[in-house]
């Protein structure tokens, strides 16, 4: 194998120990992006709609005509929508009922928002497991195919009276190519799972404020029906 070899040259000649593992490098990578550029989109347009939400609900509209307004949208409710439609809808609902006190009204309304919070949190939070998962393990499995690599580089010298780094230079040089893909494959899911668990936890405060600011206005309307 020349010193001109290509990296294309020297995955086609690898072991196919060490090409099975760069291939499930390879496509642990490709699933990682797919799930890293979903979750970047999916985080802006919860963030987007928590502000143009909050923004509407303090304007001074009447939480009844929001609530119908919302209901009847042709867009499925998302986020912060859902947590005040939970929770109106099962005010309005108690509030129907003969003898029910504020206290149960305030009950009953905070249980629904905190199961929708619940709810929208899971689903920000899916699939950040396994972009962890990739960061952790991803370096050990390249790691396995280069030292699976150099212990064949090195096996095949056994035959040989006399050894030259010549002839090793090519199997370590493949074997490290596995190496470098668990390294691609770990590094961007680090960085995407650190900083989207961030953003996540910033959108949670916001959804539990919220939560807690329509309470308020909530128990002021138990109070004065």
């Amino acid at each position: 194998m020349s010193p001109e070899t290509s990296l294309l040259e020297l995955v086609a000649h690898a072991s196919f120990v060490v090409q099975l593992v760069m291939l499930a490098l390879l496509a642990v990578s490709i699933v990682s992006w797919t799930f890293i550029f979903g979750k970047y989109r999916e985080i802006k347009r919860a963030e987007a709609n928590c502000e143009a939400f909050e923004e509407r609900f303090w304007s001074g509209i009447d939480l009844t005509a929001l609530y119908r307004e919302l209901s009847r949208d042709e867009h499925e409710s998302e986020g912060v929508e859902n947590i005040f439609r939970a929770g109106f809808k099962e005010f309005a609902r108690l509030r129907q009922q003969a003898g029910i006190t504020p206290e149960a009204l305030i009950s009953g309304a905070q249980r629904a928002m905190r199961v929708a919070l619940t709810r929208e949190v899971e689903l920000l939070d899916e699939h950040l497991p396994f972009l962890a998962t990739v960061g952790s393990t991803s370096p050990y499995i390249g790691l396995f195919g280069t030292v699976w690599g150099i212990m064949n580089a090195f096996r095949s010298l056994g035959n040989v009276k006399q050894a030259t780094l010549a002839m090793v230079a090519p199997g370590i040089s493949e074997a490290l190519i596995a190496t470098a893909m668990g390294l691609f494959a770990a590094i961007p899911a680090v960085v995407a799972y650190n900083r989207y668990t961030t953003a996540i936890d910033r959108l949670a405060n916001r959804y539990e404020t919220f939560a807690d600011e329509f309470l308020s206005l909530l128990h002021r309307q138990a109070h004065t029906q």
